[in-house]
């Protein structure tokens, strides 16, 4: 007689709140104050991130119509291009995610001031709050993936609420007289529209969330592409609205200061109305910090199975979670964040983002090629959308700086022996 099949805990919900769960988060309540630099110019980054990000989002549909693995990125590169290539995008990737988890959790904490003051100018203690939310949600992860997973859906639809209500209000008390120059630093087209498409790409990291589940998703091949696309496309138009409102709503000069500029923005509804903002804002970041943390613990453990990763990343307990995989990263996160404070909460904020950002451009990158591999005597339409993808990636490179691009390529090389070691320990 057969075994019952082991249930399926998530379903269409649970993809589409991961991917919008993944994707608003510190980006659009913390990138208005990072991008106000580069004037109404950083619009067209917007615009281009969120074009490219839609194109890259189609081709990850495609490609999960095709496989029930899990794995996301690292499946579709191990499929299409072999064993190293496969661990080196989920390396880049998972490296991307904890990384990721500082900077969430730096964004959180530069909510909080809003109702502790005393954290106010204090970035020890905002450090400090920082751990406490990625440990708090690394237990909650480590509960099991029918925990994660509802924690994941009651916060994406809690962090929506300011989003729009910030839209509305700059629509209807915005001054067009707050907003900043064109290109007040003067640079060049290319060198601006690179920078901020490299910035704002950072808010459209993380929509493949929704596909890294596949083996415990219900219908993976017809759910998964519906809940990334549809995610994709909702939160763009989310972000383009709500960082016009702040722009209307906020002086330049102020911005360009603001740890919080959501809730500068909020002022406008009257006293109550900041601390109604950063209370969605922390939701919006903890619900984004808890659906980074899940994947990483998803991504280890589905290159250990494939036996290209130490196998201890692949233990899981009794809820189905990847314990080990959720503590090393949730310690090299912590880790992260503490020797990147002295940089200031901004300047901390703006760095992780551009090292998280070119670390998981190579799995979008080499997705892509697989797309077009796959398309190029199939189907010519999806071939050329792969291809407009991959130099939407390329483009974004050109804004990450040679400090960035020498960090990520220390990452990637530390891979080589983690990969040699899983491959030992076959």
């Amino acid at each position: 007689m057969n075994a019952t099949p082991a249930p399926k805990p998530l379903g269409f919900w649970s993809c589409w709140a991961l991917t919008v769960g993944c994707l608003i988060g510190s980006g659009v309540f913390t990138l208005p104050a990072v991008l106000a630099p580069y004037g109404l110019m950083s619009f067209g980054g917007w615009l281009i991130a969120g074009a490219g990000s839609i194109m890259l989002a189609l081709v990850f549909g495609q490609l999960a119509s095709r496989t029930a693995r899990s794995g996301g990125p690292y499946t579709y590169a191990h499929e299409a291009f072999g064993e190293f290539t496969g661990f080196a995008i989920a390396w880049g990737y998972w490296c991307s995610y904890w990384i990721a988890i500082p900077a969430i959790a730096i964004a959180f904490a530069g909510y909080l001031p809003e109702f502790f003051p005393a954290l106010k100018d204090n970035p020890q203690g905002q450090a400090l709050s920082a751990l406490a939310l990625i440990w708090t949600l690394t237990l909650i992860n480590i509960r099991g993936l029918r925990e994660a997973g509802f924690i994941q859906i009651l916060m994406t639809a809690l962090k929506i609420v300011p989003l729009v209500a910030i839209a509305g209000l700059g629509i209807a008390a915005g001054d067009p007289a707050n907003l900043p120059a064109l290109n007040p630093n003067h640079s060049s087209v290319l060198t601006a529209l690179s920078a901020t498409a490299l910035l704002t790409l950072w808010a459209f990291t993380g929509f493949e969330a929704g596909a890294m589940p596949a083996a415990n998703v219900k219908n993976p091949e017809r759910v998964i592409p519906r809940a990334i696309i549809i995610g994709m496309v909702t939160v763009t138009l989310i972000y383009l609205s709500a960082t016009a409102a702040v722009m209307l709503l906020v002086p330049a000069e102020t911005l360009a200061q603001s740890t919080a500029p959501f809730a500068d923005a909020a002022r406008a509804f009257g006293a109550w109305g900041p601390r109604i903002v950063s209370a969605g804002a922390l939701i919006a970041t903890a619900g984004a910090l808890n659906g980074i943390i899940f994947v990483c613990g998803q991504m280890p453990m589905a290159v250990a199975l494939d036996k290209l990763a130490p196998p201890a990343l692949a233990r899981t307990n009794r809820g189905g979670a990847p314990y080990v995989a959720l503590l090393i990263s949730s310690v090299l996160g912590s880790l992260l964040l503490l020797l990147n404070y002295s940089r200031g909460t901004i300047k901390a904020f703006e760095f992780l983002v551009m090292m998280s950002t070119l670390t998981i451009l190579l799995p979008y990158l080499v997705s892509a090629l697989a797309e077009l591999r796959h398309s190029w005597n199939r189907s010519k339409s999806w071939a050329l959308a792969a291809l407009l993808a991959g130099y939407y990636v390329l483009f974004a490179i050109l804004g990450s700086g040679a400090e960035v691009i020498a960090w990520g390529g220390v990452l990637m090389a530390l891979g080589v022996p983690v990969y040699i070691l899983g491959r030992k320990l076959r």
